[in-house]
């Protein structure tokens, strides 16, 4: 099921970040190493994410892995965890409206180290881990949830 939603990923830290490029993690909510978010397929993020791209990594999430972050990983803006049924609705209301918007979840996933390791994060997709990954990113997720 497509989903119109990128998933990103920040990998890397802050030091010898240039300002630009700190800011606009910022403005997506990833402040942390292994944060992850959901932003909808449009210009002005897409613009955001190739000035990220040494920092960060997206692809289009698929319905059941979205589902599997939000049971496991999801928050409510009170900081209180999404149970299974809530998690299924959320999943479907994200894919249909493709935002976060008017639905009381948290936009930042706090996610574990992928489990296996990272390649590289100084290179990019298929021979590093940063930048765009597409369909892939779905096997990173799972692996971090």
């Amino acid at each position: 099921m497509s989903t119109g939603i990128y998933a990103v990923i920040r990998i890397k830290g802050c030091v010898k970040t240039g300002p630009k490029t700190e800011k606009t993690l910022e403005m997506m909510g990833l402040n942390r190493d292994n944060s992850c978010t959901l932003v909808p397929m449009n210009p002005t993020y897409e613009g955001m994410l190739k000035r990220a791209a040494t920092h960060v990594t997206w692809g289009e999430v698929s319905g059941d892995v979205l589902e599997k972050m939000l049971d496991k990983r999801g928050r409510t803006t009170g900081g209180r965890r999404l149970d299974s049924k809530a998690a299924r609705a959320g999943a479907e209301k994200i894919a249909k409206a493709r935002s976060l918007r008017g639905l009381d979840i948290r936009p930042v996933f706090g996610l574990s180290p992928p489990s296996g390791g990272l390649r590289s994060v100084k290179l990019l997709y298929p021979r590093g881990d940063a930048g765009p990954r597409g369909d892939a990113i779905n096997k990173l997720l799972l692996r971090m949830i």
